[in-house]
């Protein structure tokens, strides 16, 4: 089976948890490295070989913080969400892209502390892996749909949304490819385009961000 391209542990996210923990906050910090650990679990199903980051668990947080752990309802959230993307990674390696789909369809249920920033970017991310899912099979329609409504749900910029900018883009080139009229063709790309630009958009303003943060 053609493996499913997802992308990788963002950059930002790390510098994010950098950042947090510079400013004496440790808590914020473990999150961010958490959903970092999640999303590098998640990846291993272009790389089911490759190494893969460990969530960090209860001993190693309160070890690593002087006991300023991170809300154990919050550990338990991304620590579900990581073991249905594991279940994915599984299903398709044996081909069982349904049964993979519905693993990471679990991570959009999965309950986070409310007000919890993690949520959205996990099941942000959980959504992008689902469009990419449904373009490998050619379900362009479905594919769309879940971009679309990730994006309405997302509150605030940040790399999953930049990231499912651009699976949009990847959509929309895929329905370029498959249109009957060269005019509907050309209109389509012309979104991918766009779709693509925006995703460049969010990633250079969180970029600019961070640098002015690190001064």
């Amino acid at each position: 089976m053609k493996a499913v391209a997802k992308a990788s542990p963002p950059a930002v996210a790390t510098a994010s948890a950098k950042k947090a923990a510079s400013r004496g906050k440790p808590r914020a910090a473990l999150a961010a490295a958490a959903l970092v650990a999640i999303l590098a679990t998640a990846c291993s199903a272009r790389e089911p070989a490759g190494p893969v980051t460990e969530l960090r668990g209860p001993d190693d947080v309160a070890s690593a913080t002087d006991g300023d752990a991170i809300d154990e309802p919050l550990m338990i959230a991304l620590a579900q969400a990581k073991n249905f993307h594991r279940k994915a990674d599984v299903y398709l390696q044996d081909g069982q892209v349904e049964l993979a789909m519905t693993a990471v369809e679990n991570v959009l249920a999965v309950k986070f502390p409310d007000e919890s920033p993690e949520a959205q970017d996990v099941k942000l991310d959980a959504r992008a892996r689902l469009a990419k899912l449904y373009l490998a099979r050619g379900e362009l329609q479905a594919a769309s749909d879940m971009v679309t409504q990730g994006l309405a749900v997302a509150t605030r910029e940040s790399f999953f949304v930049a990231n499912l900018h651009t699976v949009h883009g990847e959509v929309l080139e895929a329905r370029a490819a498959a249109a009957q009229e060269e005019a509907q063709a050309r209109e389509l790309r012309r979104q991918a385009i766009e779709a693509l630009d925006r995703s460049i958009q969010i990633n250079q303003q969180l970029q600019r961000e961070l640098i002015e943060a690190g001064r």
